[in-house]
């Protein structure tokens, strides 16, 4: 059992950190099977290595996406299908990128201190399952670096799944 993160300080770049998280996650969450404690372990890795304002998971649940494992201030309980970004990623079925959640269509507000997120949805058979939702409070903090360490770390859930 892991006792912590670790990222070097001399890891000052996103991408630096990401290349160093990403194999503590993989052995994070190897073996185990249960979703629910794998989506718990990787929302606190990428919060404490990273300083996002917020991460977590939505699954779907009855035709809605339901709050799942999270890290950060309290949250959005349920979102309907196709609405604020993460629902969009769901009906889309694609990583979504907002630069500020002010400016998209529908945004739904959870915390005003929220400026920008990115969503990346989780596939079993061709069907989105849950949702990976994370929130700076910075404008503009996410980029095709973002989408490409965090892809990779769902798609490791999808492979537990």
């Amino acid at each position: 059992m892991a006792e912590g993160i670790f990222i070097s300080e001399q890891s000052v770049l996103r991408e630096q950190r990401y290349a160093e998280l990403l194999p503590q996650v993989q052995a994070l969450i190897a073996g185990e099977k249960d979703l629910i404690a794998n989506m718990a372990n990787m929302a606190a890795a990428l919060r404490e290595a990273l300083g996002f304002f917020w991460v977590g998971f939505y699954l779907v649940k009855n035709n809605e996406l339901v709050l799942g494992p999270f890290q950060g201030p309290v949250a959005c309980t349920r979102i309907a299908f196709g609405k604020g970004v993460c629902g969009t990623s769901w009906k889309e079925k694609r990583v979504i990128i907002v630069d500020d959640v002010d400016q998209f269509p529908g945004h739904i507000t959870c915390s005003s201190f929220s400026r920008s997120e990115i969503v990346v949805p989780l596939l079993r058979d061709g069907e989105v399952v849950a949702v990976l939702d994370v929130d700076s409070d910075q404008l503009s903090d996410f980029n095709h670096t973002d989408e490409r360490f965090l892809t990779e770390m769902v798609k490791m859930l999808e492979q537990s799944l």
